[in-house]
């Protein structure tokens, strides 16, 4: 079983290849928007204090930008998974191509992620798929990256993020923010990998999707391939991103609850798996058949 058949996005994907008007934004490293298999697709820049497109094809951060991206809206047909290639895609970076990694996702600070989902979500992003680890947190700075999280939920976006790769029990300033869905990393039988951090507001409110072996595009044209939280999440920000095509009328918290699946509580610190096809079935019985 593949990853798309794991989470039930393949029948997603058969029905739909996204909208244009639903614009996902990639809080990650810079982009190789040259990429055969990304060119022609939407990808417009986040005015940022850093580049969106890559310098070097070797760093880290273009690396991982490129992956996550090519995951989200890669041309169908190529070896990445392109849940939704019709989507726009805007890259607002938040480290930089010299940046360190943290257990396999780049840092950044809490000020300067606060920057970022403010910026994404001020220049039209609804679904904002977020990557990165957090340096330096002080009680200010994690304020400011709450602040920043409520003004997203204020505008109606959804907020998808990595649980981390650290193998810790607990949360953070961003996966205990009830405004997100943190997403932890399992194998392609369902089962949570032990590098992924788990917990009780990531088992709440979050979701678990593959991250085992992820193949998808490479900065310098080839292949990549990639395991962790960081490759588990753009499958849910994917999902939502052809759910709200189908369903444009939707409001964030229906298509947010049709994903987690929220309704009574969870006792778990490991989050159950996607089913992007339940979400749709679901979204189905109060927003009709989609759009044809």
């Amino acid at each position: 079983m593949g990853p798309l058949d794991l989470v039930k996005l393949a029948p997603l994907m058969e029905r739909s290849v996204g909208r244009g008007r639903v614009v996902i934004s990639l809080i990650d490293g810079p982009v190789a928007i040259g990429h055969p298999d990304l060119g022609g697709q939407s990808i417009r820049e986040v005015p940022g204090t850093l580049g969106s497109v890559c310098a070097r094809a070797s760093s880290t951060a273009c690396l991982h930008g490129t992956f996550v991206a090519g995951i989200l809206v890669a041309k169908r047909g190529s070896s990445a998974p392109a849940i939704c290639p019709v989507c726009t895609l805007l890259v607002r970076p938040i480290f930089s191509e010299t940046s360190s990694t943290n257990g396999g996702i780049p840092s950044a600070t809490p000020e300067d992620l606060a920057s970022a989902i403010i910026d994404s979500v001020n220049s039209g992003g609804r679904v904002l798929n977020l990557s990165a680890a957090l340096v330096q947190p002080s009680s200010r700075s994690e304020r400011q990256l709450e602040e920043a999280l409520n003004h997203a939920a204020r505008q109606g976006a959804i907020v998808v993020a990595a649980a981390g790769n650290q193998g810790t029990v607990g949360g953070s300033a961003i996966t205990g923010h009830p405004a997100v869905i943190p997403v932890a990393a399992c194998d392609l039988q369902g089962r949570p990998l032990s590098e992924s951090n788990l917990g009780r507001s990531i088992g709440r409110q979050g979701l678990s999707a593959p991250g085992v072996n992820i193949v998808s595009l490479s900065a310098d044209g080839k292949e990549h391939v990639f395991s962790g939280t960081s490759a588990a999440a753009p499958f849910v920000t994917g999902a939502i991103a052809l759910l709200w095509s189908e369903f444009p009328n939707a409001r964030a918290e229906e298509i947010r609850m049709a994903v987690t699946r929220l309704g009574r509580p969870r006792k778990t610190i490991v989050p159950p798996l996607l089913d992007a096809w339940a979400a749709y079935r679901k979204l189905t019985m109060t927003h009709g058949g989609g759009v044809a």
